[in-house]
């Protein structure tokens, strides 16, 4: 569905409850996407929902980009983050720390290879991974 539209689905969240959820797309593309990219490809995922009606109520669609600092949740967007600068919160410490902060050297399989300011390669397998996100650099 977001191919025809030059963008990567990144993410859908649906969030709240009872008669008017929020269904929350995210979608990307090399470079950004644009707002007027968010609001086209938003008017055709409206349009496919009326048809194809997979939610029975109400609801509020959002559609945008991931931001400068988007969170990083699967695998493959570490893979597409490389050498950029990110944050880890970790469910279990490594080298004493619980939050690491550097760049995505490398990814092995479930393996994050994270190069910190020091030059230190920390090895992060992406099941320890709490929240991740990357950093805005100016």
């Amino acid at each position: 569905m977001a191919a025809p539209y030059g963008v990567r689905l990144l993410d859908v969240e649906m969030s709240g409850s009872g008669r008017r959820p929020l269904v929350r797309v995210t979608i990307d593309k090399d470079g950004g996407v644009t707002l007027d990219e968010c609001e086209k490809f938003s008017r055709a995922l409206s349009a496919l929902f009326d048809v194809e009606d997979p939610i029975s109520s109400s609801y509020l669609l959002e559609v945008s980009s991931p931001g400068l600092d988007r969170p990083l949740k699967k695998v493959q967007h570490f893979e597409q983050s490389k050498g950029r600068l990110a944050r880890l919160v970790l469910r279990e410490q490594i080298d004493g720390r619980n939050v690491v902060v550097g760049r995505v050297k490398d990814v092995r399989g479930d393996t994050i290879i994270l190069e910190t300011e020091n030059r230190e390669e920390l090895l992060i397998p992406f099941d320890t991974i709490s929240r991740a996100r990357l950093e805005i650099e100016l």
